[in-house]
């Protein structure tokens, strides 16, 4: 299909691509990684014919169309949605295998709507769509032209996770060819079955979707060290012999020998890997009070538009949480609730002590442009941590020169990767990411998990990159027809309870249905199915015991957290004293043990309190 030879691209005699060579087959689902900067976007465009090669060549089947969706891109006003997308059925290439205009019809709503548009979207001009919204436009025009190759760059940065579910299905059962530059790993491995890394201007091709890409690596790199240290080891015995018996004739022949090997050998390299970031400790989070965001029956309208209404919960100190659900469903708006820049009905209290940290989406633009790299993270650092900043910046890949580049100049990836330094570094004890993934490339996203796993304040996610939130968060929040529902986990466990209760709907309507077949009407099947449901909640209601429970067990968990702290105090004092320390280290495990009791009943309650609350 496509055929690339010894292809090599510089900018400003800074090599990009060296000499790299590979094809690609039809039905390819390839997924292209490497940092940014490596040149993953260069080679799609390449592929693309947007960019000329300084040397080497691009060789394509005569008839392949390619569909190109590049990151940013421009876009033409003056047509509504549907114009926009109808525009497509005149160019194209298959119009004839389709068949009827009909036919594209069906197929361009369900491309639309599943997308994330709504049918009363359809008439409305395109100018009044954010550019987030736009891409989705662009990204169904190329979908219904249905080329031979799919070039996609980053299409899920602007898609919330039921567009990217859908995506990865149409993906997955469509003939393209598809080659895929992505940071959402899930979105990675769902999708494409063969990765190509970029790294210092050379591939390496893997037979394999990302996670086991990862694995495959590892074992690469672990060959290509001990391949070297047995090189070196060979190198270092011969110039031995060379320098032992270099003026003695009876080994002339065998020194001139070994010289000559010498000078043919091959010298292998190892791929250079930036350990730096796991030796990075930023400053600790100053204590905040045990329940630093309390929530209680809270609203929020726009006008005559209801966003959410009845949010009731809680989020303890050291807790990390995510808010999913589709665009427009209200995460942003919360957050900025909780930021103090909407007003609201309800109560949302913000506890004692409490200090945020806010990413918002647009956080990479509010940066001074005319600030170096350093002078930016260096007018923030505070304490110890000043003594690491090269180390931070090295990590976050603004090592050497690239400290001392001006904001101004850098890309909207490397903007949001100083952004997010910035606010790692500033002290606070509730850090709220609002879509933190975008413009990250893997290894920052890395960090940055790594750095929330010993971050022990509190953490609010909006994100739709279903890794991220799988590795990160411990409870979401699912924002959907102006509810808030909260689930324990991480995402998988969300989709999991959300397919139960699905299942349990869905069997619930078949035995309405069954019923309904045996003699009952069906308002007297739903009659009968409103009264179980009222008798059950009228049953619904705390025992004595438990509303004895639910008074104090705030102030046992607060007493038992204090008990902790005291043990830990102890522990130091006692450093060398083998037997009091034993006995301290099993009386904090009993309490941590208790503690974790106190805190699922807790929520236990909270839960059957929020239940009881709504029922009023």
């Amino acid at each position: 299909m496509i055929s690339v030879e010894h292809l090599s691209i510089e900018y400003s005699s800074r090599p990009i691509l060296d000499d790299i060579t590979f094809l690609i087959n039809p039905r390819d689902r390839v997924a292209l990684v490497g940092k940014n900067g490596a040149g993953k976007t260069t080679l799609l465009r390449l592929l693309a014919g947007v960019e000329t090669p300084t040397s080497g060549r691009i060789s394509k089947m005569g008839d392949l169309t390619i569909g190109y969706l590049p990151q940013v891109m421009m876009h033409v006003d003056g047509k509504t949605l549907r114009e926009d997308v109808m525009s497509v059925l005149k160019t194209n290439s298959h119009q004839d295998e389709q068949g009827d205009e009909a036919r594209f019809i069906a197929e361009m709503d369900r491309t639309i709507i599943g997308l994330g548009f709504e049918r009363k979207d359809f008439d409305r001009p395109c100018s009044e769509f954010s550019g987030g919204w736009r891409m989705r436009i662009e990204l169904a025009k190329i979908l219904l032209q249905h080329p031979d190759l799919l070039l996609l760059d980053e299409p899920t940065n602007h898609l919330d996770i039921e567009s990217i579910q859908w995506l990865e299905d149409f993906l997955k059962n469509n003939s393209s060819a598809l080659v895929l530059v992505s940071h959402d790993r899930a979105f990675l491995d769902n999708v494409t079955t063969r990765t190509i890394e970029i790294t210092l201007g050379r591939i390496y091709d893997y037979n394999a979707p990302y996670s086991q890409f990862k694995i495959l690596r590892q074992e690469r790199h672990e060959q290509q060290v001990r391949a070297y240290q047995n090189q070196q080891k060979m190198i270092q015995e011969t110039e031995d012999f060379i320098e032992r018996f270099r003026y003695k004739a009876t080994k002339a022949v065998q020194v001139q020998s070994r010289i000559k090997q010498l000078e043919k050998l091959e010298r292998l390299e190892v791929d250079i890997e930036d350990n730096s970031r796991l030796s990075l400790r930023f400053p600790p989070a100053p204590r905040s009070g045990d329940f630093p965001v309390i929530v209680e029956d809270l609203r929020k309208d726009f006008g005559e538009h209801m966003v959410f209404q009845n949010a009731t919960f809680t989020i303890r100190r050291g807790e990390k949480v995510a808010f999913v659900g589709k665009n427009g469903e209200g995460k942003t708006t919360l957050v900025r609730c909780i930021m103090g820049q909407l007003d609201y009905m309800g109560m949302l209290k913000i506890g004692h002590n409490v200090k945020i940290g806010y990413f918002a989406q647009n956080q990479a633009a509010l940066l001074d442009g005319e600030l170096t790299v350093f002078q930016t993270i260096d007018n923030v650092a505070v304490g110890d941590i000043r003594t690491q900043i090269r180390n931070i910046l090295g990590a976050f890949m603004f090592g050497g020169e690239a400290s001392e580049k001006k904001v101004k100049v850098l890309s909207g990836g490397e903007r949001s990767r100083l952004a997010m330094i910035r606010l790692l570094l500033e002290p606070c004890n509730l850090l709220i990411l609002d879509e933190p993934t975008n413009d990250l490339d893997i290894q920052t996203l890395t960090i940055l998990e790594d750095y929330l796993d010993h971050f022990d304040g509190i953490v609010i996610t909006v994100s739709h990159d279903r890794y991220f939130l799988d590795r990160t968060v411990r409870r979401i929040f699912a924002f959907e027809d102006g509810t808030i529902k909260q689930y324990e986990g991480g995402f998988t466990d969300y989709q999991a309870r959300k397919q139960e209760e699905e299942s349990v709907s869905v069997s619930g309507y078949e035995k309405v249905a069954t019923k309904k077949q045996i003699g009952f009407s069906s308002e007297e099947a739903s009659a009968k199915s409103l009264k179980c449901l009222k008798n059950r909640q009228d049953k619904l209601k705390f025992t004595y015991k438990e509303q004895k429970e639910y008074e104090t067990i705030e102030s046992d968990i607060a007493a038992l957290e204090e008990k902790i702290e005291e043990l830990e105090s102890s522990m130091s004092k006692f450093a060398r004293d083998f037997v009091k320390l034993n006995q301290i280290t099993k009386e904090k495990e009993e309490a941590e043990a208790l503690l974790e009791e106190k805190m699922d009943r807790w929520m236990y309650l909270e839960d059957l309190k929020a239940k009881i609350d709504a029922q009023v």
